[in-house]
């Protein structure tokens, strides 16, 4: 009797394990989450989020508004650089971005998932607490992107498609001496426009090593309300898409392929038809040529110098 007692045990034991077990595994995160649909003016739904980040412990880099209808506010914390700070290119996820949209009779406030993004940027570090943050301030109504989520280990490999960039397929836009040189370079080049590209904001993160600039851009296939009026459709914006990111790091400018950088945002886009990323088919080339110029470097018909 004790021996088919113990047996029943260690099998409701397993049972549970196994269930436990499904359940992570099955654990799946999307890139935007929905913290409210408010009403007012967006100027004034706007300056209460700016209060309420700020009494949360959050630092506003930057913000700027990419087109009618949309504000983004683009933060920081000191818990969030020392997060990123303990992985190799963490730095492009060292800003989250708060959106504030006006979609039909709504204001959509809405942030970016510091957990998805750390899977999708291969951190080490844990960025539970900072979404946490980001919850208790803001709120969290839905996660909201894709229509299913991915999981962590997903996340960690993806690729759009085959033969599509990972997240280690870094773009090198320009090389310079050493990192202060590198840094005054980018920030020579957005003073100035170059690649119709501005300044979003600047992070300089700890241990000097690393920076990374927020950028908005305005040309047609690189600009962002080119490219966020055609895949930017469903009724829940992902505005927090924008601005795109420039990491200085050791004194080389990185960017990371939109195959890359648009599909981690927006991962069941199809390829074909309208609202698709063949709607937006010049939109990679021009991105690169846009940074490649913010970066202080040039682009010519006969190649990149």
């Amino acid at each position: 009797m004790h021996s088919m007692k113990s047996l029943v045990s260690a099998v409701f034991c397993s049972a549970a394990l196994l269930v436990s077990t499904q359940s992570a595994q099955a654990e799946t995160l999307k890139p935007f989450v929905l913290a409210q649909k408010a009403n007012g003016e967006p100027a004034a739904v706007v300056a209460e989020v700016r209060q309420k980040l700020a009494d949360a412990g959050f630092q506003i880099a930057g913000e700027y508004s990419p087109y009618p209808a949309a504000t983004i506010i683009a933060v920081t914390s000191d818990a969030l650089q020392r997060a990123v700070t303990q992985s190799e290119f963490g730095g492009f996820g060292a800003v989250q971005r708060v959106s504030v949209t006006q979609a039909g009779d709504a204001v959509q406030v809405a942030y970016t998932d510091p957990v998805y993004m750390s899977h999708a940027y291969r951190m080490s570090g844990n960025l539970t607490p900072v979404a946490d943050a980001l919850k208790q301030a803001l709120g969290s109504q839905q996660t909201f992107g894709p229509d299913k989520g991915l999981t962590p280990k997903d996340l960690r490999k993806y690729h759009y498609k085959f033969l599509m960039p990972y997240f280690d397929d870094r773009i090198e836009l320009a090389a310079y001496g050493n990192q202060q040189a590198a840094v005054e370079k980018v920030e020579t080049a957005l003073a100035a426009g170059k690649g119709g590209a501005s300044k979003v904001y600047r992070v300089d993160l700890p241990g000097g090593k690393e920076t990374v600039f927020g950028v908005a851009m305005t040309t047609k296939c690189s600009g962002d309300s080119y490219i966020m009026e055609r895949i930017d459709f469903k009724p829940v914006r992902s505005t927090g898409h924008l601005p795109y990111e420039m990491l200085v790091r050791d004194g080389k400018v990185y960017t990371l392929p939109a195959e890359f950088r648009i599909a981690i945002n927006f991962p069941d886009l199809s390829m074909m038809g309208s609202n698709s990323f063949a709607s937006i088919m010049c939109a990679p080339d021009a991105i690169k040529n846009a940074l490649i110029e913010a970066a202080g470097g040039s682009v010519s018909k006969g190649g990149l110098f």
